[in-house]
């Protein structure tokens, strides 16, 4: 258990369906995870791909319980966090944290940058505030003067620095980045994956990466959950599942990256 980070068994998390809800009554279920099994062992960068409506970013947001599952097991470092109450998770915070998709939406428009990156560290009650903040902008190559600055001040690449600083500054054991780089253009998405494998080997970072792109995920990840219609379709290393596939759903998935010559092939 020593080295493994996560333990997921079992996890199933259903949504209302509101298109079908009766006049009188509660809105029927619709299934989104369907008894997900598996394990992330610390260190890992694991990818989790799969197409729109796979349940990828559900199973991210119940990882770092940011939604209750309806059932099974959530281990975190050997904590069973699947139905902790809030009062419960508060002091976990700051052990999981996410970088969301659209930096521009997830972070204040009406505070400076260092108000953002203060904002948790305040609220799990640690010391010297400043210098921390100054650590993070220096960890994802901001200089400190952009303390001082509002987000639309700032590019799109350079806000998602600042989310990336936001979560790290609480040194967590575990960041999941939710489609961080889809938004970007190709050179600040180069600079925002190479900055990500620069602090996972320097902060020692477990990572769980969510991403309908499979050339990216290649790029960053260890290991790969393939997700189809709320399972996980496959779950293998990086390099096998590149060499060979065993989903049909993962050939497909494969089979839509472009490639430079039209006859090469990822194996």
């Amino acid at each position: 258990m020593s080295d493994l980070i996560y333990r997921v068994k079992d996890l199933k998390v259903s949504f209302p369906d509101l298109a079908h809800k009766p006049l009188f009554g509660a809105a029927p279920r619709t299934s989104v995870l369907k008894g997900l099994t598996f394990d992330v062992a610390r260190g890992d960068v694991l990818g989790i791909v799969g197409g729109s409506g796979s349940g990828k970013s559900t199973l991210g947001r119940a990882m770092i319980r940011l939604l209750r599952p309806d059932s099974g097991s959530i281990l975190f470092e050997g904590t069973e966090i699947a139905q902790l109450g809030e009062d419960d998770l508060r002091p976990l915070r700051k052990r999981f944290q996410m970088i969301f998709q659209d930096p521009m939406s997830s972070l204040n428009p009406r505070r400076r940058v260092g108000g953002i990156i203060a904002g948790p560290l305040r609220l799990q009650g640690f010391d010297d505030i400043p210098r921390r903040v100054d650590d993070a902008l220096e960890m994802v190559g901001l200089p400190k003067s952009f303390s001082e600055r509002y987000p639309h001040e700032l590019s799109g690449g350079q806000r998602q620095r600042v989310g990336i600083a936001r979560a790290i500054a609480l040194k967590p054991d575990f960041i999941l980045a939710d489609e961080i780089v889809s938004g970007l253009d190709v050179s600040s998405q180069a600079q925002v994956l190479n900055l990500l494998e620069q602090l996972v080997r320097d902060l020692g970072l477990t990572l769980a990466f969510v991403s309908h792109d499979l050339s990216v995920i290649r790029r960053l990840c260890s290991r790969i959950l393939v997700m189809h219609h709320g399972e996980i379709v496959e779950n293998a290393a990086t390099a096998d599942l590149f060499a060979n596939p065993q989903a049909e759903y993962t050939r497909t998935l494969l089979d839509a990256i472009p490639l430079p010559d039209p006859d090469q092939v990822w194996a």
